[in-house]
Formats: C-alpha cells, sequence, structure tokens
C-alpha cells in the first residue's frame, strides 16, 4: 500500500470491514478494535479511525462512549423503522423528481428488470441480483440533486440489505420475488404518477423491513402452542 495517498487507504479500509462483514468475519455487536486492525493491516491507526468514523456515519459501524465502536446490531423495530424511512425518502426523491425522467432512464430501467429476468431463468445468482438492484435503485436517484435525501435513504437501507443482513437478504426474498418487486417498481414510474409511485416504492421498502425484522437483536420466533391437557 506503499505510495497510496491516506484518503485511499480510508477507502481500502472501510472496503476490508465492509467485506469482512459480508463474509460473517465481523457479526453484528462485534467490537472493533482499532490496534488489531492496524496489526493486521500494516498500517498506522490513524487512517483505521477515519474509516471507522466514516462507517459511523453509514450507520454499519456504533460508536459508544468509554466502550469502543461495534458493528451495528439492530432491534427488529429499528430494522423495520430503517426500511419504511427509506423508502419513504426514496419514494419521495422519485416522485418529486419522476417529470424529469427521460426515454433513456426508463430504457435503462427495463434493461435491468430484463437483466433480473435473465439471471432468475440461468441459475437465481443474488450476487448478481444485488448488483442490478443497486443499479436499480442508482437510477431512481439519479435525477435528485438533493444530496441529503440521499445519502440519508442509503444510510437508512442500503448498508442493511447489501452489508448487516444481506446474508439474510439473499434468502428472505426467492430471485422470483427479486424480479416480481422490481418490474412492480418500473410499472410504477412508467406511470409517471407521484402519488402511485411514492406509494409503491414506500410499501416496496415496508415489505422488505417487514421480512427483514426477523434478524433483530430481540426477535424470537412464535412458539407453537401447547398441547391441550387430556380430557377426564
Amino acid at each position: 500500500m506503499q505510495g497510496i495517498t491516506k484518503q485511499t487507504y480510508c477507502d481500502q479500509i472501510t472496503e476490508y470491514i465492509k467485506g469482512r462483514i459480508l463474509a460473517g468475519e465481523f457479526a453484528p455487536g462485534d467490537k472493533l478494535n482499532e490496534v488489531l486492525l492496524a496489526a493486521r493491516l500494516s498500517i498506522s491507526r490513524a487512517p483505521i479511525r477515519e474509516a471507522l468514523q466514516l462507517l459511523v456515519q453509514e450507520g454499519l459501524v456504533v460508536s459508544i462512549p468509554q466502550r469502543g465502536k461495534f458493528i451495528a446490531a439492530l432491534t427488529s423495530k429499528e430494522i423495520r423503522n430503517s426500511y419504511f424511512t427509506g423508502g419513504v425518502l426514496e419514494g419521495a426523491a422519485a416522485a418529486s423528481t419522476i417529470h424529469l425522467f427521460t426515454d433513456e432512464d426508463f430504457t435503462r430501467l427495463r434493461a435491468l428488470v430484463d437483466a433480473m429476468a435473465e439471471t432468475v431463468a440461468e441459475d437465481g445468482d443474488m450476487d448478481r441480483l444485488a448488483e442490478l438492484d443497486t443499479a436499480f435503485h442508482g437510477i431512481i436517484f439519479s435525477r435528485t440533486d438533493n444530496d441529503l435525501l440521499v445519502e440519508l435513504s442509503r444510510r437508512s437501507c442500503q448498508g442493511l440489505s447489501k452489508f448487516l443482513l444481506f446474508r439474510h437478504w439473499r434468502t428472505v426474498f426467492t430471485p422470483q420475488e427479486v424480479l416480481e418487486r422490481h418490474r412492480t417498481v418500473l410499472e410504477a414510474l412508467l406511470t409517471r404518477d407521484p402519488a402511485h409511485i411514492e406509494r409503491t416504492i414506500r410499501d416496496h421498502y415496508k415489505d422488505s423491513g417487514r421480512r427483514m425484522a426477523r434478524w433483530g437483536t430481540d426477535y424470537s420466533a412464535p412458539q407453537a402452542p401447547a398441547p391441550a391437557a387430556p380430557q377426564g
């Protein structure tokens, strides 16, 4: 890594930590030790500290005074709220800019949905579908010039789906469901009806939050009812 700027160090460390989250090496609630990370990567603690602060801003890491920094661990309610918030923000972004969408924008959206269909037909590769999902939602935001709205929306959901809960995202929806959900959003966008678009995108995220909430730190699976006592 010699000759690379500090900012590039920070970017690489951020990606390294995200990669370890995806691999399951860093799990929700795990403490991130700056000294150990610096030793493992053979660099100073300064860029480690900077990278961790960026991850705090993204919502993937939480900082607890006098205790340190930890991989975020969310309750079921926090997961539902995060997805709902992301849906409200993305829905508002799409509804307020749909009049700016061009034929090329819609062509790109259709191409991504077609690529999802091809992936489902071939092997249902969820990693590929995740890439297409990210690109699809990126286009929805592409006509928005409100950087704060985009940042808050992505912080609410992208980190959850693509990192903290990605191993669950891969199983909570079947490949066919991923395809159909994005077809529904595309159909709503094609109407150019702001109210319908906003409602559809909000419901898209609300459903994700409802399904993903089962992996909140406080979730307990419903228990089967106890058998009735014998009579007589």
